[in-house]
């Protein structure tokens, strides 16, 4: 079984003032759900499965995001297993006045292939081809590792 796609997917959307604290700054949890949205879609595109959300990790919130603000978010496959993929999305903000690009957030979210029961079910596998590619994979894999050892205690 092959991927259908390793391209990355690419998400746009406007901060809107709904979408904004009393600080006027992005909500975590509204960035966080486009991020979601672009794992989900990287996902089902790379295997041509349904995907849902297992676990988010190391996600880390660099910088805000203001009204006004075009918000990018960039979602590719760095690692899978048997059923599961991990999707590196990263976030930035763009200014409009100036189309500047500020990196706002990156986290790895691995997502489970389901079926239309919700079981699981295989799914394609990445191969590393670069440098980065591998890194990236080795860094999902220590990530998973980690995850199913807390899951143990």
């Amino acid at each position: 079984m092959e991927p259908f796609s390793t391209e990355p997917v690419t998400l746009i959307e406007e901060v809107f003032p709904q979408d904004t604290n009393s600080y006027n700054t992005l909500f975590g949890g509204r960035l966080l759900s486009l991020m979601d949205k672009a794992a989900g879609i990287v996902c089902a595109k790379f295997a041509h499965r349904e995907f849902v959300t297992i676990s988010i990790d190391t996600l880390e919130f660099k910088a805000p995001a203001r009204p006004g603000d075009l918000i990018e978010v960039t979602a590719r496959i760095v690692y899978t297993s048997n059923r599961t993929a991990c999707a590196k999305v990263t976030a930035w903000a763009m200014n409009k006045s100036d189309w500047t690009k500020t990196e706002i957030c990156d986290g790895y979210f691995f997502m489970v292939a389901i079926d239309s029961m919700m079981r699981p079910i295989p799914i394609p596998q990445f191969k590393p081809e670069t440098d980065e590619d591998q890194s990236e994979w080795d860094a999902a894999k220590a990530i998973k590792a980690h995850m199913l050892a807390q899951r143990k205690r």
